[in-house]
Formats: structure tokens, C-alpha cells, sequence
């Protein structure tokens, strides 16, 4: 490189969903937004809550990146957050240290922020549990980070297999976290509606004495079946 970059470097200015829209997300449940999205959008499977009974959230993504072993993105995306965000913040999959403590999370619990979500490790987990912030992540170790940069916020980051834009809505539970895009909010929600529509009709035909999908009909009826 000809210079030096900044340790840190901030990005403003993206959309910010409704709040209205947000709040239409909120106690969804992830498998039937998946559903909703042609059965995709869901983080990698890794990326789990510390807490399986503190998971519910929903919120606008705030998003960052930090150079793994550092914290210095992780703490200029807080610097940016509002109340009400969910701090997305990619380390490169990192596991040789923490990317959050309890500290942290307190520091984001006392800013109001909805939850934190990070494809790197968490430390601290009983502290964190007590602060009450949902925290997803992709494990536990004590291992310190630095601060030191590089960071940048504001960007679209990978995280989970998926990509993440400033201003999507983020949908957590105990199974794990699932992003929509912003700009298919409107038509993921219409469309989670269908999918309701078709779980009570599932549910109630299982509590029928039902022993088979409906739509595997067909597909066993026209089966070769040999011998």
C-alpha cells in the first residue's frame, strides 16, 4: 500500500427501514421467514445464541467489520448504533480470540441496541448473560483482542454466508438469526403471511392423526418402486 489507512473508518448515510416495518418483524418466527424467502436467508448454523432463552430480537442492521484478534471495528460500529439496532459485525470467521465481552455488551445493552451478532467468538459468557443482550455468535474462548484496526462501518459485510447491508432487518430465536434484505422487506412480509396460512393448515392436519406431507403424495405415487 502507498499510505497507511485510518484504524477506523465510518460510512453514513444508508436507509433505515420503518419502524413500523421493523416492528411487523418482530416475533417471527426464523424457519417460517426462511420459508418466506424460498427456504434461504438464515445465517451459517454456527452462529448461535449464547442465551437459547434470551434470542428473540428484530431489528435494522448496523454493520461492521474488524480485523480478526481486534475490537476496533466492533467498537466504532457501537459508536454509530442507535437505539433499537442490531450490531452485525464480521471478523473473517476469526476464532483464535473474542470479538465481544461483557463489557461491551453492556456498554450496547445501555445504548438500547436490540442484539449483536458476529461470525467470530464471544468471551465472558456469564457476564454477558447478565447484561440480557441477545448475543449470536460462533462460540466461546477467553482469548483477548487487540485494538490496534483496521475497522470499518457502514458497509455491506459476508458474515454467515450471507451478505449483510446497513439498514436490513435482522430476525433472531433460538434457532439461529436470519437477515432480510431491505429492499424485500414489503414482499417478505406479504409473503409470510401465505406461509402462516399454511402452518395452521399443516399443524391442524397433524393433530388430525395426519402421517404424511400432502405435497409427498404425488412424488410416492408416481415412484419406481423396485423389487
Amino acid at each position: 500500500m502507498l499510505h497507511d489507512p485510518p484504524l477506523l473508518t465510518i460510512h453514513r448515510g444508508h436507509r433505515r427501514p420503518d419502524k413500523a416495518l421493523v416492528e411487523a418483524f418482530r416475533g417471527a418466527q426464523t424457519s417460517h421467514l426462511c420459508d418466506a424467502m424460498d427456504g434461504r436467508g438464515a445465517l451459517d448454523y454456527r452462529i448461535k445464541p449464547l442465551d437459547p432463552g434470551n434470542a428473540a430480537f428484530a431489528g435494522p442492521a448496523i454493520t461492521g467489520w474488524t480485523s480478526p484478534a481486534d475490537v476496533v471495528g466492533m467498537f466504532g460500529t457501537l459508536a454509530e448504533a442507535e437505539p433499537g439496532d442490531v450490531l452485525v459485525v464480521a471478523c473473517d470467521a476469526f476464532t483464535g480470540t473474542a470479538v465481544l465481552g461483557d463489557l461491551a455488551a453492556g456498554m450496547m445493552r445501555n445504548k438500547g441496541c436490540a442484539a449483536f451478532v458476529t461470525d467470530g467468538l464471544a468471551r465472558d459468557r456469564a457476564g454477558i448473560l447478565e447484561t440480557g443482550l441477545p448475543v449470536f455468535a460462533a462460540g466461546i474462548s477467553p482469548n483477548s483482542p487487540a485494538r490496534k484496526g483496521l475497522g470499518v462501518v457502514g458497509l455491506p459485510v459476508n458474515l454467515g454466508g450471507v451478505q449483510v447491508r446497513p439498514g436490513d432487518i435482522l430476525v433472531g430465536d433460538a434457532d439461529g438469526v436470519v437477515v432480510v434484505p431491505l429492499d424485500r422487506a414489503e414482499a417478505v412480509l406479504e409473503a409470510l403471511g401465505q406461509v402462516h396460512t399454511a402452518e395452521e393448515k399443516a399443524v391442524r392436519r397433524v393433530a388430525e392423526g395426519a402421517v404424511m406431507s400432502p405435497a409427498m403424495e404425488p412424488i410416492l405415487a408416481a415412484a419406481r418402486v423396485i423389487g
